[in-house]
């Protein structure tokens, strides 16, 4: 009887485990994100002004903010998934999705979309995260399909 209480408290924990809330680590400290986009290496950034879990799947960030490739500036909005992390004394690393469309301007607008990888130090004396290192690795389509160019970016 012990055995099956202390399962059945051990199941309940894991079923009731909320993903702490990170929307203000997607804000990378209100500075832009750097890449490259396309086969020549055409710089992009990135800026999320806005990031909130979802109250629903607190697996899912909604995201919105602008990107800038040379002239052409889109704002977008999309949303963060995590789909797995791993955890080890001085080091997480977070995995998952990201799916960002842009407003329909035309040519040059259109969706990125691919993964990203989210890898942090914990300093266990200042209980405080170091060392931030996020990745987006994708692709932007064009949605009229005629443009469709590999991406790559990082915060600073």
């Amino acid at each position: 009887m012990k055995k099956i209480l202390l399962f059945l408290v051990l199941i309940s924990n894991f079923a009731f485990a909320q993903m702490p809330d990170i929307s203000n680590v997607w804000l990378n400290n209100s500075k832009p994100y750097t890449g490259t986009i396309g086969s020549k290496g055409e710089e992009i950034k990135l800026k999320i002004n806005i990031s909130e879990q979802n109250k629903k799947n607190d697996q899912e960030y909604f995201v919105s903010g602008y990107t800038l490739v040379d002239k052409t500036y889109s704002k977008f909005e999309g949303k963060l998934t995590i789909a797995k992390y791993r955890d080890s004394k001085k080091k997480g690393t977070v995995f998952g999705e990201y799916e960002l469309a842009e407003e329909n301007k035309g040519k040059h607008s259109g969706i990125l979309k691919g993964r990203f990888i989210y890898t942090f130090k914990w300093n266990k004396n200042t209980e405080k995260i170091e060392g931030q290192y996020i990745e987006f690795i994708g692709n932007w389509k064009s949605y009229d399909g005629t443009l469709d160019f590999k991406t790559r970016i990082k915060n600073q």
